[in-house]
């Protein structure tokens, strides 16, 4: 009886790591997004975008508002997007996890995460003036 419960403690073991492997799988994807905002106080913004995961390309719509937002910015970013299961998983809300602010044509790097565990790293050029080019309020959909 002893080695059966071992035995049945093994197997539950191997079966756990099998099933949190295949859960931890995931798959990184290139993204080019393009930006513009403008505002006073509070800032309206919106894109357009391709993310190309597997050798598919799928076009994103941008959008998002964000507070303190003073004079009228674009960039355009590239980067990657990992932690991507399915295309899907880039969809949704943004927030920042590190960035920095940009003028008159000044470089953009920032780290963004959504919900589903996607994690934008992003580089480019701002061309205009903004005090702030949050893009902490970016939303990405899938058209």
């Amino acid at each position: 009886m002893r080695g059966l419960s071992r035995l049945s403690a093994v197997i539950a073991a191997v079966a756990i790591v099998f099933a949190s492997l295949s859960f931890a799988y995931a798959d990184t994807g290139s993204v080019h997004l393009r930006v513009n905002k403008a505002g006073f106080i509070v800032g309206v913004g919106g894109g357009t975008g391709v993310l190309t995961f597997k050798g598919k390309h799928y076009r994103l719509t941008l959008g998002g508002i964000g507070a303190g937002t003073i004079g009228v910015a674009g960039a355009e970013l590239v980067g990657t997007a990992s932690n991507l299961h399915a295309p899907g998983d880039i969809a949704g809300a943004y927030s920042v996890v590190t960035g920095s602010v940009a003028m008159v044509a000044g470089r953009k790097v920032a780290t963004l995460q959504n919900s589903n565990g996607v994690v934008l790293h992003l580089h480019g050029r701002q061309v205009g003036f903004e005090a702030s080019l949050g893009l902490g309020g970016l939303t990405i959909s899938m058209q």
